[in-house]
């Protein structure tokens, strides 16, 4: 059965919660009508909403925020955290806010939160509102991660507004709808750590591992192991975060899941060439969240979560559960990095290739993506491969070494090229690609957005009549900025 917008099976249990940790606030309706810029029907069956067009009207009305749905009990979420290393004490939903939660099953929740709905009580002097350009770049960028396997909010629905929103200069306004099991974040416990409220503290963790870590509710001691369940999913997501070439850009403890999503995408990008120093935020004048440092970041970040648990548990208890985040993070991305050259599993040689092949692709500024997608081609010639670098012979050496090892682990390297093309992505979301979707959105034109997901949610097919992306980027694309604000 399909549900309207209006009768969709909210149950709001984050609401119940009480006020200590939201504040109730209405979306603020635009002065204008808006419309409907594109409805992802892959996260509309999530909620089993129904689509059609006769519905399309209310839809877009509900998820401008020009109107409230049936049942919903629309909030925004309190949470504080570290920004760039230092501590601030109120942060919160500034321009998102929860309409609610919706169960379309007895195992399945998803709260659906509409980004740049207008004004909280956390907007900081800010007019609660997002841009057309950052909610495209979100949008396109979340399902792409869902696309490549990797946990992930998921892009609802994005409306437009003529209204104009201020930023450097004057852009058009946009609500971007998402949906996930759950918004909350590290940063939400570190607020009633900072202001001594233990009780609150552990409400939110009884409320987190009942509704999301229900396995733990028999623990001997649950908030324990609430905290190695997140560091586990926390590095495991890292992981698959470097597989794949993709920095974040602003790891803040607020924008860090307590259940192992990708949360708040703002100046993300994807390698374009390996370089392990890139710096996708133009913001980030120190490069703190540069893309090799993310996996020390995770445990920053963890730390922080850490602490903010300690009325909970045992200080040296919580200390022995970060230790082993380092050993979880690198099984995981050693795993997945053999698994990219077609290895079962890793091992000291296979760890070497991976090294080697890494500084050699540092050292020619090879495509990340399109490297790893011409090793699992079983028509690339070595040749080919060679001349993606500046030392040819060296990588040659690399490659006699690598296929024979195929030999030595007794694998078939031309069966297993069959299961690098399901790892190995032949498309990712390059920053432009989104560039081009907005300018052309900019002028009232959103079929680019169409194209961009057919691709981004099936990366790993070959798409003949988009091979155009799977290219270099054009030497425009150099000139993208991108920071805390897009």
């Amino acid at each position: 059965m399909k549900h309207t917008i209006d009768n969709l099976p909210f149950t709001n249990s984050f609401a119940s919660l009480g006020d200590a940790f939201y504040s109730k606030v209405n979306p603020t309706p635009f002065s204008q009508d808006s419309y409907l810029i594109h409805l992802n029907e892959n996260a509309a069956t999530l909620l089993k909403l129904d689509t059609s067009k006769q519905n399309t009207q209310r839809l877009t009305e509900v998820l401008s925020g020009q109107a409230l749905p049936v049942g919903a009990e629309p909030l925004a979420m309190l949470y504080s955290g570290h920004q760039f290393g230092y501590y601030v004490e109120q942060l919160g939903d500034g321009r998102a806010i929860m309409l609610g939660e919706v169960s379309t099953d007895t195992s399945t929740r998803w709260e659906i939160q509409l980004k740049g709905s207008g004004i909280t009580p956390y907007s900081r002097q800010g007019d609660g509102r997002a841009v057309l350009r950052s909610s495209i770049r979100e949008y396109l960028c979340s399902e792409a991660m869902h696309g490549l396997g990797i946990p992930t909010t998921r892009a609802l629905c994005l409306t437009g507004n003529n209204d104009e929103v201020y930023r450097e200069q004057i852009e058009t306004a946009a609500v971007l709808t998402r949906i996930a099991p759950t918004h909350i974040r590290f940063g939400s416990f570190e607020t009633f750590f900072y202001r001594s409220q233990p009780d609150n503290i552990k409400t939110l963790a009884d409320f987190v591992i009942k509704n999301y870590y229900p396995e733990l509710l028999k623990a001997k001691n649950s908030y324990l192991e609430l905290l190695k369940a997140v560091i586990d999913r926390t590095a495991k997501l890292i992981a698959q975060w470097q597989s794949v070439g993709f920095a974040h850009g602003v790891m803040n403890t607020d924008n860090m899941s307590i259940v192992g999503l990708t949360l708040d995408y703002g100046p993300f990008g994807f390698l374009d060439n390996y370089n392990p120093k890139f710096i996708c935020n133009h913001s980030d004048y120190e490069g703190r969240y540069a893309f090799e440092n993310q996996p020390q970041i995770g445990l920053f970040n963890l730390s922080c979560l850490a602490q903010a648990l300690l009325p909970l548990m045992d200080v040296q208890a919580a200390k022995d559960a970060l230790e082993t985040y380092q050993q979880t993070y690198t099984h995981y991305y050693n795993q997945l990095m053999a698994e990219k050259l077609g290895f079962e599993k890793t091992d000291a040689k296979v760890d070497k290739l991976i090294t080697e092949l890494l500084e050699q692709m540092q050292q020619s500024g090879t495509d990340y993506t399109m490297l790893f997608r011409q090793l699992s081609l079983p028509e690339t010639k070595p040749q080919e491969l060679a001349d993606m670098f500046i030392d040819r012979n060296s990588f040659n050496l690399w490659y006699s070494d690598y296929k024979n090892y195929f030999t030595v682990v007794n694998l078939n390297l031309d069966e297993q090229r069959k299961k690098m093309l399901l790892t190995n992505p032949k498309y990712i979301l390059r920053n432009y690609m989104a560039q081009i979707a907005i300018n052309k959105a900019e002028q009232q034109d959103y079929s680019e957005i169409d194209k961009l997901l057919k691709i981004l949610h099936s990366p790993f097919d070959e798409h003949p009549d988009m091979q155009h992306y799977a290219g270099l980027p054009p030497d425009w694309a150099d000139s993208i900025s991108v920071s805390c604000s897009s």
